[in-house]
């Protein structure tokens, strides 16, 4: 067996080194070309004429809407399918390793997976430890970043020359994507990747090809050139059917008012007509459908939404959190981050007050209404159809932010076709079953939204109709992500989590928390700024002996006044919410405006009142806690 300080294997090593210049290199024949390709899916062309050239040493990214084909056409490329019409040609001798969207791992142990197809046994070795595997770790009950990582080891050790991956960052943590993104910019074969990780294809793709009304459009640069290209693309084409859609009008009105037209009943021009009128049809229809994406945050919750003062958390003789404190207000967005297994879900369950710390307090604020969209898609059974899913307690509608709409009007707000709503779940795309948890968590009023890993299989478009959507969220955000473009773009505050018990928080996203914190989440780095601190200060030299006078001592703690009135506003946020839910109660009765309508006044107003005093405590509490912190009390 490889031991974990073995070097890691040097890919395809036989092929010399490359001398080329660039334009000779892009003179060289693709490894990989479609022309012309079409392949029908039910009733319409899921591919129709598509043209597509995978060069060598090439790395290419293929985007498209979830649906669109993106799968089908790298099976297409493989040679595992194939197609109704159209030519498919390969370089004599290419190698192939493919990472599917849903990896299957199979075999007794790691390793006999990693050789399953044609690697050699210390190559696989060395692969699997380098994507920090044990080779003789058993191929059962593995965790999905587990999974992944196997398999991405078996692809790498098959030293293929076209290497392609579907969605591989899926549950990957951001030391496992920082890894794979460097593995992939050494290598020396050409790679073709469907990904909705912005971060991860602007650092690596060279290349990206766009998989949209059927067809493929090829753009000779990096991702990170790629919207502004698309925009003009879809302007082009928008352009384009309205000049059709004006020429059809003046086709028609010819054809019909004219009088030598009907005269002569010009069967040429009639089909013509048609013919424009068919294409116009076809462009409709390919145009990208807009997800109708919505979210009610609920009744308001208190300015404090959570505080954690000390808290701490171990399983057996695992620490996973020390010591920590934090507080969350409403209207936060709280990324959390860290490695995989580090605690990410165990602080938030702390958070949400359904696991009790080992030591330490927690206190939750008042009128709190979380949604919990979990990465493992536990609600969801493979046999269940779509249906069953949106409407769990049988019917044909579902309260959607409380009001009732038919479950396929609700379908097709999220792209979901009609004739889906009776198709099993196992159906349906990675992409389509995060897009059905969204659609069943985003009905619920909630003024607290808790989403584990939302961007897993989601397509850009979705990925940026979700974002648009939470930036504009008033309610408080907490989400656990590995996507770093997702973090740096909603969050005010970053906790991240190194998996040794330690935790830092940063305000702003990732970019600035690993400004702040180079190397916290590197084994074997000082993961903590207060020790830091501690050490540059013990390394700092003597203060000179002329000292200047001291400054006014500090106060060593809060004064009487300010003591009592603490005690007297942690009793309010007691009393208070009891006292709203009290008068809410007494207004939920309909009929009582009709029976008594200075009763429900004086609910209404009670309730309001109760509603100002709990705001105002629970800011006065705030200044009362920071300035006790900051006397270090």
């Amino acid at each position: 067996m490889v031991s974990p300080q073995a070097p890691r294997p040097r890919l395809l090593a036989h092929y010399p080194r490359p001398v080329y210049s660039p334009r000779l290199m892009a003179a060289r024949p693709p490894l990989v070309a479609l022309k012309d390709v079409r392949l029908q899916d039910g009733p319409r062309p899921l591919f129709d004429g598509v043209d597509l050239a995978i060069e060598p040493r090439t790395r290419a990214a293929l985007v498209g809407r979830n649906g669109a084909g993106k799968s089908t056409l790298m099976k297409l490329v493989m040679g595992l399918i194939e197609p109704d019409a159209g030519d498919r040609s390969v370089q004599a001798g290419t190698r192939f390793a493919y990472v599917p969207q849903e990896p299957v791992i199979t075999g007794e142990t790691l390793l006999d997976y990693a050789i399953s197809g044609d690697a050699q046994p210390w190559t696989a070795e060395a692969w699997l430890t380098t994507f920090g595997l044990d080779p003789s770790k058993p191929a059962v009950n593995l965790s999905g970043g587990e999974t992944r990582r196997a398999a991405l080891a078996k692809a790498f050790a098959e030293e293929p020359d076209l290497l392609l991956l579907d969605e591989p960052t899926n549950h990957l943590d951001i030391l496992a994507i920082e890894l794979l993104e460097n593995e992939l910019l050494s290598a020396r074969f050409s790679v073709l990747v469907v990904s909705h990780d912005r971060a991860f294809l602007n650092r690596t793709t060279q290349a990206v090809h766009w998989l949209e009304g059927r067809r493929v459009r090829t753009l000779n640069k990096g991702f990170a050139a790629f919207d502004e290209w698309a925009d003009k693309v879809m302007e082009e084409e928008v352009e384009s059917l309205r000049r059709l859609t004006k020429k059809i009008e003046a086709e028609t009105y010819t054809f019909y008012r004219s009088i030598t037209a009907q005269r002569t009943r010009n069967e040429g021009r009639a089909r013509a007509l048609q013919a424009m009128r068919a294409d116009r049809a076809e462009r409709v229809r390919d145009l990208p459908r807009e997800l109708n994406l919505g979210v009610d945050s609920g009744a308001l919750s208190g300015k404090l939404v959570a505080e954690l003062k000390g808290v701490t958390k171990s399983f057996g003789d695992r620490t996973v959190i020390k010591p920590f404190t934090t507080r969350v207000i409403r209207g936060d967005c709280l990324a959390i981050v860290g490695p995989n297994g580090a605690g990410k879900t165990t602080l938030v369950k702390i958070l949400l007050g359904e696991l009790a710390p080992d030591a330490g307090t927690v206190r939750l604020g008042a009128n709190l209404e979380p949604v919990y969209l979990d990465q493992s898609r536990e609600g969801l059974k493979s046999d269940m159809t779509l249906w069953d899913a949106l409407t769990p307690g049988g019917g044909d509608s579902i309260l959607v932010r409380g009001v009732p709409k038919h479950v396929a009007a609700y379908a097709k707000d999220f792209l979901f076709q009609e004739g889906q709503l009776r198709q099993p779940i196992s159906t349906l795309s990675g992409g389509e079953r995060n897009r059905l948890l969204l659609a069943r968590a985003l009905a619920k009023p909630a003024n607290m939204l808790v989403l584990d890993e939302p961007t897993n299989d989601l397509d850009m478009d979705t990925l940026d109709k979700l974002e648009e959507l939470l930036e504009q969220y008033d309610g408080t955000l907490i989400l656990v992500s590995h996507d770093r473009g997702f973090v740096d773009r909603l969050a005010t505050s970053t906790i991240a989590m190194n998996g040794l018990g330690d935790i830092v928080e940063t305000p702003g996203g990732w970019t600035d928390f690993i400004r702040q914190n180079p190397g916290f989440l590197r084994p074997g780095a000082n993961p903590r700024p207060q020790d830091k601190e501690a050490a540059r200060r013990s390394e700092a030299e003597p203060a000179p002996a002329s000292v200047a006078p001291a400054a006014p001592k500090k106060p060593a703690k809060l004064t009487f006044k300010d003591q009592h009135r603490l005690k007297e506003l942690e009793a309010l946020l007691e009393a208070l919410p009891d006292q709203i839910a009290k008068q809410d109660a007494i207004l939920a009765d309909t009929g009582l405006y009709a029976r008594d309508p200075a009763a429900f006044d004086r609910a209404m107003k009670a309730a309001d009142k109760a509603r100002t005093e709990l705001e105002s405590a629970e800011l006065e509490w705030l200044e009362l806690e920071e300035k006790k912190a900051a006397l270090g009390v």
